[in-house]
């Protein structure tokens, strides 16, 4: 495993992704289907963001607050994350705060605008995504008006100290790719609270003037979220997104480093998916010279998935761990840093393992 000379912190990463992959024996915060790994528990681990699985498998337990392998103390602490009081209100066109954006972590409300994506059915459905599984359960709405999501946000703000908020959407018709009902969520929020840091998430707009106008409606940070750079991969996996090409990404993100700044645009790449881990490490290596946050994360097969539906498995822990380090020196080495990204999933860090690699 490529984690330099230091033990303790090639053995930290490894536990780390250990417990992001097989979860921890604790009832913590239960939340349900949504943006991000749907089920996952919202923990503080050593003071850091983690979104855990809950396992009754798992080889590892919560103890006192502290996280055991049998008889043997990891050396973390795990402190749940509280259930929010904003949960209890309701909006003034009577919708629970808790359909319209949740708590990630401890200071991150996040939020899917528009919880439909045209991409949804099969066969052109991405094998992890659970967009629309929450709208099912009657979890959350299907689109939240720029005025809910003010209310919620002022409201979170007030009750439980949020700090940034996440915005993402599903795919929608048009040239803008759901970048509109974006901007115009952004606008009305920070009319509601100004200041409050906000990443927006999108496919790359057809119309890459769309980046401009997320900008200037007060975003501060942007993800444009390939999942994998490995063209194969990307068929397999992402059948109808895929039909975005990568020079269209690559346009994207080039236009949202000009316009919100070197390490303000972000891309997730799932490890797990069978992409080489080499080039996967290269790839993230070109994404870094671009100015592009490459948001290391592990391919979990969620429940309500077509890859769990078809048996898909998660990535071996030391898998997950070599590529994070690696991807973390590369970060290390170009001076970027998820938590300078002000707002966002790599600000958060919760679902990676690249915050305990220094990434």
């Amino acid at each position: 495993m490529s984690v330099g000379t230091d033990t303790t912190v090639a053995v930290r990463i490894m536990t780390r992704a250990e417990l992001a992959l097989h979860g921890v024996r604790a009832d913590t915060l239960r939340r349900p289907d949504g943006a991000g790994p749907s089920g996952d528990d919202h923990v503080l681990i050593d003071g850091a963001n983690a979104a855990l699985p809950t396992n009754p498998a798992s080889p590892y337990a919560v103890r006192d607050g502290r996280v055991w392998l049998g008889d043997d103390d990891t050396g973390l602490t795990l402190t749940p994350v509280r259930r929010p009081r904003f949960y209890d209100l309701t909006t003034a066109d009577g919708v629970p705060y808790e359909q319209i954006a949740r708590l990630h972590g401890a200071d991150v409300l996040a939020t899917t605008v528009v919880q439909t994506c045209i991409r949804y059915a099969e066969p052109e459905r991405c094998r992890f995504c659970t967009i629309e599984e929450s709208l099912r359960s009657a979890a959350t709405v299907a689109a939240k008006t720029p005025s809910q999501l003010a209310e919620v946000a002022q409201a979170a703000v007030r009750l439980d100290g949020v700090r940034q908020m996440v915005l993402t959407t599903g795919t929608t018709t048009g040239p803008d790719r759901g970048a509109r009902a974006l901007a115009r969520s952004v606008r009305a929020v920070l009319a509601a609270v100004p200041g409050l840091p906000i990443q927006v998430q999108c496919e790359p707009p057809a119309d890459l003037a769309w980046i401009g106008e997320l900008h200037a409606a007060g975003a501060t940070a942007i993800g444009i979220h390939v999942e994998s750079l490995d063209e194969q991969v990307r068929r397999r996996w992402m059948p109808g997104k895929s039909t975005v090409s990568m020079a269209e990404y690559e346009a994207a993100w080039d236009e949202a480093v000009r316009v919100f700044g070197r390490n303000r645009v972000s891309t997730y790449l799932l490890v797990g998916l069978g992409e080489d881990p080499d080039e996967l490490v290269a790839g993230a290596g070109r994404l870094i010279d671009r100015g592009v946050y490459p948001f290391v994360v592990p391919f979990r097969p969620m429940r309500g998935t077509l890859a769990a539906r078809d048996g898909a498995r998660a990535p071996d822990p030391r898998l997950l761990a070599d590529v994070t380090a690696r991807v973390a020196a590369k970060l290390q080495a170009a001076g970027m840093s998820g938590a300078d990204q002000r707002a966002g999933c790599a600000a958060c860090g919760a679902c990676s393992v690249l915050p305990s690699a220094g990434g």
